[in-house]
């Protein structure tokens, strides 16, 4: 009798149990969502990724719906107020196109809506070993090396660093990065920014030797100052290497080691005359 009634209760509290659970799914299931709304504002974003100079036109923009407290400042909203302008910094895919990143609608598209106000855009013809084997990308930075001959003297060759720091404004005949995720492409022409004394020490450099541009890293702005190399140099002692090691954040870059050229030592001769014949005889001195 006592199990029959330990039996009863434990089937009552399982049927209880079940009809609670039951009937509270029901409950939930039929209770009216809340649904939060958060003001938006349209937006007109890049379809794709733009690069320098490039034409918006329809089909490279789209309007999205922004939040609207997160609206960056200078953001266009319809479509009519981009269309036909040029793009004067690269634009990533969905990245909200701003006022600041084009062109007037007078100026048009192409590159020189990308020169600022002071400079000029000057191009250097360049091999795949000039352009740092097509790694000499728009929107890199690089210095300009040349190597020169004033004198026609062999002792005189000289090769300097005469401009730091340049950045790149295009690569080849277009200025599109023709790049399957950033793979090098091989250039025949280089466009540089540069100032008007730069352009002008550029065109000699390029008319009177061989130039070189070696390709930089954008977080490093140091420009240091360099006396050149001739070919004496190369014949004393070589400088030590400096082995890479990354500086933390917020530290400063490293002074560049001052090289000292010293002119050669020029032989003492003696001119020995034997009759009708002449001679030079290089006068050894002992150690």
């Amino acid at each position: 009798m006592a199990r029959m009634r330990i039996f009863i209760v434990f089937a009552l509290a399982i049927g209880v149990g079940s009809v609670f659970a039951f009937a509270t799914y029901n409950y939930v299931q039929r209770a009216p969502g809340r649904t939060v709304e958060m003001p938006t504002s349209p937006v007109v974003v890049a379809a794709s990724n733009l690069d320098v100079g490039a034409e918006l036109n329809k089909d490279a923009v789209r309007v999205v719906q922004w939040p609207a407290a997160s609206v960056p400042e200078g953001a266009l909203t319809a479509v009519d107020d981009v269309v036909g302008r040029g793009i004067i910094v690269p634009i990533v895919e969905n990245e909200p196109i701003l006022e600041a990143k084009l062109a007037s609608k007078e100026a048009g598209a192409g590159l020189p809506p990308a020169i600022p106000p002071g400079f000029r855009a000057l191009s250097v013809r360049v091999n795949e070993v000039i352009g740092v084997a097509g790694y000499v990308l728009p929107g890199t930075h690089v210095d300009v090396v040349v190597t020169l001959n004033p004198g026609n003297d062999q002792h005189d060759i000289t090769s300097k660093v005469i401009l730091t720091n340049v950045q790149v404004l295009a690569a080849g005949t277009k200025i599109d990065r023709e790049t399957d995720k950033d793979k090098p492409m091989p250039v025949s022409v280089v466009t540089l920014l540069v100032d008007p004394d730069q352009a002008e020490r550029l065109t000699l450099a390029a008319s009177e030797g061989k130039i070189q541009l070696a390709l930089r890293n954008p977080l490093d702005r140091a420009t240091p100052s360099t006396p050149g190399v001739r070919p004496a140099a190369l014949l004393g002692p070589a400088p030590a290497v400096r082995p890479y090691r990354p500086r933390a954040a917020g530290a400063a870059a490293p002074q560049a080691a001052k090289v000292v050229v010293t002119a050669p030592v020029e032989p003492i001769t003696v001119e020995i005359i034997r009759g009708d014949k002449r001679a030079r005889e290089i006068v050894r001195q002992e150690q």
